[in-house]
């Protein structure tokens, strides 16, 4: 039996739909193609395990799965979830096939069947949207963040015999609502730190203001002690508080980079990034084999601190020109080309 079910991948801050499509036949052995990466490959072993000890049966069947599109290469062990639910719909064990293809279904299993969390659950969800799907379909710990998106159903589940129960109408799982206009309104002004606690200090203040007021880029040169890091971290505090696209588009990046906490929804607050001096070039705008957001990336709408100037590496600094200049960072590679934006207010300290 031939069953269509739908997955998604991230590239910069945007997801493209991947059909994943499982045919359980006669014969014997498993085949996975559609240019999948060693994580991907190794899925197999984690669902085949989670299957049984869930107490559903694995086909001693031929099973052929295909990622589609096949020129782009599938990574990561997010697409778990959506394999173990075509090859349970293809052995008729899920017996809504037709129900299966209306959700983007998302997740890493567990060999006891728990799902764990995914990366880039939000830009997941923009799309799933965008192409009319009835829901999304993801481990619990990503239901808020993906619940976000209005017009979308969001369900979030801690198990697979969970998802399989829901498919099969056993069982309702209650979809995940967030009013992200009330929370937004709620979390914005709060902060742990504050401009008002430096006292003294007048003309240094009076410098930040101006530099916050026109998004000004800054160097503070002073001894020591002399507050240059504490000022820089309570800068944020005196920025315009993020508007909601404003936060939409932060919260995306961390989704992307796997940085947002657990069962987080946006991000209210402007970012704060301060990278040690030792890090390399790649780690500052972005990179990698699979490119990844760069520290510039996730100060986006933010702050960059750098402390200690001179200490970083000529190359690094060299390499922040360019987006400095054009507020993003494209990282280009033999298969792909990646934009990120990175439009962030650069502060940096050092001793005299």
């Amino acid at each position: 039996m031939l069953v269509k079910t739908f997955g998604g991948a991230v590239y910069g801050v945007d997801a493209v739909t991947i059909t994943v499509e499982t045919s359980v036949e006669n014969g014997k052995d498993y085949f996975l193609v559609g240019l999948p990466d060693s994580a991907v490959k190794e899925s197999q072993f984690r669902i085949e395990t989670a299957i049984k000890h869930l107490n559903y049966h694995w086909p001693r069947r031929k099973i052929v799965v295909n990622m589609s599109p096949a020129d782009i290469r599938k990574e990561g062990s997010s697409y778990d979830l959506t394999i173990a639910v075509g090859i349970l719909a293809g052995s008729e064990q899920i017996q809504n096939p037709e129900k299966v293809g209306e959700y983007i279904i998302m997740g890493e299993v567990s060999l006891d069947g728990t799902l764990q969390p995914i990366k880039g659950a939000l830009p997941i969800a923009i799309q799933a949207r965008k192409e009319k799907f009835k829901g999304i379909i993801l481990p619990k710990q990503n239901a808020r963040e993906a619940a976000i998106v209005n017009n979308l159903e969001v369900y979030g589940a801690e198990t697979l015999t969970e998802v399989i129960e829901f498919l099969n109408g056993d069982k309702e799982i209650a979809p995940t609502v967030v009013d992200t206009r009330a929370e937004f309104m709620d979390n914005v002004l709060h902060s742990d730190l504050d401009f008002a606690d430096v006292k003294g200090q007048e003309n240094i203040k009076r410098a930040m203001e101006i530099a916050a007021a026109g998004g000004h880029n800054v160097i503070l040169i002073g001894p020591p002690g002399a507050g240059k890091t504490m000022l820089a971290k309570r800068l944020p505090t005196i920025l315009p508080p993020l508007t909601l696209p404003e936060s939409l588009e932060t919260t995306k990046i961390h989704s992307v980079s796997g940085k947002l906490p657990r069962n987080a929804t946006l991000i209210y607050q402007r970012p704060f990034r301060s990278p040690h001096h030792t890090i390399s070039d790649v780690a500052l705008v972005g990179g990698g084999a699979n490119p990844q957001p760069g520290e510039i990336s996730l100060a986006h709408n933010g702050v960059l601190f750098l402390d200690e100037l001179p200490e970083f590496k000529r190359t690094v600094l060299e390499v922040m020109r360019q987006p400095m200049e054009e507020r993003r960072v494209t990282i280009s590679r033999a298969r792909t080309s990646v934009t990120y934006p990175a439009s962030f207010m650069l502060i940096a300290s050092m001793n005299p």
